[in-house]
């Protein structure tokens, strides 16, 4: 069945491997007309045209491209270049804001199951072996929306040599058996998004802050990476992590065709995604605020916020609103008071940040007081200015029950052990549990074990789950992690407001 004849509702339901009933998130998920204006396949030769705007459960996301109209039929974004029928515009999809919800996931497999290549063996399932026509079997992408990663143990370096790494690894759990090779670590991650990339790619110091020492150099370019592409920063420019996608989930042989190459990093260059309007605020660049796609795509990157210009202050203009004359209704007043609050409370409610590797283990103090700005700190889109790599919790125990459970449970369960010799993790100690090594897989180094890069905030509303490991199925959830975690004490209005905050970016 082609992607042209999905019209209509599509009820999902996933069987889950383990026969439990599935979470939320994919058990009862309603999509409107999941057709070919919303479902973009590789190779279908359409123009990918300069404004594409998508219905969520928040409202609309918007998609820019700045080129204008971009015919697709032959352009390496989105034309099959390895040996699987998989292109990049798969796992990047418009209307998840170029990145991949569980929910397309879960609307693909109810039409197409596994001969779609977003399901390719290869990381569309939990492992390679498993028979692929059973659900079961991608139950991770279903469910929580991750690919696999496979990377190579020990590490290797950008020049090609082996790292000694600090740490050995063993495997307590493999509910997906695919860690039994020991010179390979299989972890799952979300698919990060390919558009609003000049703020990924902005260099805001010439040094890392975190620890003094000069900015890492790309080998493919050459030029100082800012770290803040990758999850595990396995890659430093758009060229690098583009040449990593097409080989490992493209499964591109040998290295690809410079002039392709420079066609998919000119592509996602030019493409910006936000929220454009909410179900309840209306329209996002109205009544004084910046919100949309439109002025993302026109100010300064790299830019760190201040107390005298806040992070997310496109939208105080709603703090001054005045309420609805008598007789008369602003339906949206309401909620653009709450997302006024929230954008207010990201960056003035304070609290208590501890043991969070990557922040208080770098001169700021154990623990440190300070507010949601102070990691997500880059205006316009809540990336770390400097590079982002830290251990919030979500994946090395005893933090990452604080999620959702249910989720880490399916997940592989890693023992790191720190060598005598090397410095420990700085709040775990020499033996760490963990589901994701993270930065360290890159590193070899225990001080790095968990560290996962923060990610732009946009476009959030569109590409549910969230957190690197999808363990939040919700913005709320994610809220409630980060209120447990720093025993922050939130109200219920507070967490509302800064949902309703996270459903307009």
């Amino acid at each position: 069945m082609s992607a042209r004849t999905w019209i209509g509702v599509l009820a999902i339901v996933v069987v889950a491997c383990t026969g439990d009933p599935p979470p939320p998130v994919v058990q009862a998920v309603t999509l409107a007309a999941v057709d070919d204006a919303r479902y973009w396949a590789p190779d279908e030769g359409r123009t990918f045209p300069a404004r594409l705007d998508y219905a969520n459960d928040a409202g609309v996301l918007t998609t820019l491209n700045l080129a204008g109209p971009t015919e697709t039929k032959g352009h390496a974004f989105f034309t099959p270049l390895g040996n699987n029928s998989r292109a990049c515009i798969t796992c990047h999809q418009p209307a998840d804001g170029m990145g991949l919800s569980a929910a397309t996931a879960n609307a693909v497999w109810q039409v197409r199951g596994a001969s779609d290549p977003l399901f390719e063996a290869i990381d569309g399932s939990n492992c390679p072996d498993l028979p692929q026509a059973d659900a079961a079997s991608h139950s991770l992408l279903l469910r929580h929306g991750l690919i696999r990663i496979e990377r190579p143990w020990p590490p290797i370096a950008a020049d090609g040599s082996r790292v000694e790494p600090e740490f050995t690894i063993d495997v307590v759990r493999d509910p997906t058996r695919c860690n039994r090779d020991p010179s390979f670590v299989s972890v799952y991650r979300r698919p990060r998004p390919a558009a609003n990339l000049k703020y990924a790619t902005a260099i805001g110091f010439a040094f890392d802050p975190k620890n003094g020492m000069p900015l890492q150099t790309d080998p493919v370019t050459g030029k100082p990476g800012s770290g803040n592409l990758l999850a595990d920063v396995r890659a430093l420019s758009l060229e690098g992590q583009a040449i990593d996608a097409l080989i490992t989930h493209l499964q591109l042989h040998g290295q690809p065709d410079p002039q392709q190459l420079r066609e998919i990093v000119d592509f996602e260059n030019q493409l910006y995604t936000a929220q454009s309007s909410h179900e309840g605020a209306g329209n996002l660049n109205e009544a004084g605020a910046q919100g949309g796609p439109e002025f993302l795509s026109q100010a300064a990157a790299g830019v760190l916020q201040s107390s005298a210009n806040p992070i997310w202050s496109e939208f105080f203009p709603w703090k001054m609103l005045q309420p609805p004359a008598a007789g008369t209704t602003d339906p949206g007043f309401e909620l653009r008071q709450s997302v006024a609050r929230g954008a207010a409370l990201f960056s003035t409610k304070q609290f208590l940040v501890s043991d969070s590797a990557g922040l208080t283990d770098t001169g700021f103090g154990n623990p440190v007081r300070n507010s949601c700005a102070f990691c997500h700190n880059m205006h316009r889109v809540g990336l770390d200015v400097a590079p982002g790599q830290v251990d919030l919790g979500t994946t090395n125990q005893p933090f990452a029950s604080l999620p959702v459970s249910r989720t880490t449970a399916e997940l592989p369960l890693f023992r790191l052990t720190c060598a005598r010799d090397a410095a420990p993790h700085p709040h775990l100690g020499r033996i760490v549990y963990t589901s994701d090594p993270g930065y360290a897989l890159t590193t070899g180094r225990c001080i790095d074990i968990g560290k996962i890069t923060a990610q732009s905030l946009r476009g959030l509303a569109g590409r549910a789950p969230y957190f690197a490991n999808g363990a939040a199925r919700t913005l709320r959830e994610v809220i409630d992690f980060y209120d447990r975690r720093y025993s922050i004490e939130l109200t219920d209005q507070e967490k509302t407001d800064l949902t309703h905050l996270l459903e307009v970016l």
